[in-house]
């Protein structure tokens, strides 16, 4: 399981996937998953408080939501920049930075006297964001091939479970303590990781494959690896499916709001099972068959809820257990997925985590803005079942996309 011993780390190196040997590189597993559990708590903990904070500073809550909305963009931003910057100047100083921006801005928003200083100090706490891709490019440099999936989806687990866990802590500490107690905490959070991490962290970018090009040669690079687009594809429309049920939920069921998230609860659920079976399993299967397997059963699962829903079944099980495949696959899609994206090349593993995070980001979104436009009417169970199939069958096209790309290049090795 967990254990917070030291990552063993292979003592072999091949020039296409460079390792760390140094066990004073290798971070305890404990703080890795930490750091990706941080990048996520704060995009949604804030949620409950809203209403308040737009009392507070007597100010529209449009221009409230910003503080979620602007977040999210920030951040696509951020993990754009922060890879690169951590494939030339180092995983270790991108990180610390990361983290003391985000002290510095938290300790801002609970001290904000107007809504404009605290938009301001809520952008820069999306630097925070940095670190996840930090982690998983530290992840696979100092782990062998196989077991490098399997630790990356122990830390998927805390990125998982932290959005789940921060707008009942948030509701919570704005009862008690009001809202800037949020942001005081977010604070003292970030502050007990800095210090270990400080500790913990070494360089794990070896210097000769550090980036010496300029920011767009690298990222053109990429852009023209098939492997990037494949993987960065297969996670864009797994991010896609999740948002169509994310956004469509709520027309499917009609109850109570308490009914209703305890449901859609279960997706969270199932993505937190699919990284536990990644890390307990990952480092044991290929990292295209694991991609595969994970896109068939989210279409799988997704075929047979769009069966009982025209067989006239309309239990509200009959549409969220199946739902809860999405769930489980993009649990066990994102490790490999991720791992795949960076095993591109291994000089600009930052780069290629930071840009595959932005663009499934971005991809997600604009796949569930389409779906949108079909899903307008409450309870088109149907039609809504049929936009998630269809964005699942792209990841799993995707994945058979990748799948046929390493075997291309495994055959051109051999």
């Amino acid at each position: 399981m967990m254990s917070d011993n030291p990552i063993q780390v292979p003592s072999k190196q091949s020039a296409g996937n460079p390792v760390v040997t140094s066990a004073a590189a290798t971070p305890r597993r404990t703080i890795l998953i930490l750091l990706t559990a941080l990048s996520a708590l704060p995009v949604n903990m804030i949620l409950p408080s809203l209403p308040n904070i737009a009392a507070t500073f007597q100010a529209d809550f449009t221009l409230v939501n910003l503080s979620v909305a602007g977040y999210a963009i920030v951040s696509a931003l951020t993990n754009l920049i922060a890879g690169a910057m951590s494939d030339r100047y180092g995983r270790r100083p991108v990180a610390l930075m990361a983290i003391s921006i985000f002290v510095v801005a938290s300790v801002g928003c609970a001290l904000a006297p107007n809504i404009g200083v605290f938009l301001l100090f809520r952008a820069m706490q999306a630097s925070i964001s940095a670190c996840f891709s930090v982690a998983l490019v530290v992840i696979k440099e100092t782990s062998g091939e196989r077991e490098a999936a399997s630790r990356i989806g122990y830390a998927a687990m805390g990125w998982a479970i932290a959005p789940m866990l921060g707008p009942t802590f948030g509701g919570v500490l704005d009862e008690l303590f009001g809202w800037r107690a949020i942001f005081a905490v977010l604070a003292m959070f970030g502050a007990a990781i800095l210090a270990p991490s400080m500790r913990e962290l070494r360089e794990t970018a070896i210097p000769s494959a550090k980036s010496t090009r300029n920011y767009l040669a690298s990222y053109m690079h990429l852009l023209g690896a098939a492997g990037f687009w494949a993987y960065t594809l297969c996670m864009a429309c797994s991010m896609g499916t999740l948002y169509i049920f994310l956004g469509g939920a709520p027309l499917a069921i009609d109850g109570s709001s308490a009914k209703l998230g305890f449901y859609m609860g279960m997706v969270p659920a199932g993505f937190i099972l699919g990284s536990y079976l990644a890390g307990r399993y990952g480092s044991r299967n290929p990292r295209n068959a694991t991609i595969v397997v994970a896109r068939l059963l989210t279409c799988m699962g997704l075929l047979v809820g769009l069966s009982l829903s025209m067989s006239g079944i309309t239990h509200v099980l009959a549409f969220f257990g199946p739902c809860m495949f999405i769930g489980i696959g993009n649990g066990l899609t994102m490790p490999a997925a991720n791992l795949g994206v960076m095993s591109v090349r291994a000089d600009l593993a930052g780069t290629a985590a930071g840009l595959a995070a932005a663009m499934s980001i971005a991809g997600g979104a604009l796949i569930a803005s389409t779906a949108g436009l079909f899903l307008k009417e409450s309870g088109a169970v149907h039609t809504l079942l049929g936009m998630l199939l269809i964005s699942a069958s792209l990841a799993l096209l995707a994945a058979l996309f990748a799948a046929f790309i390493d075997r291309c290049a495994s055959k051109r090795v051999s």
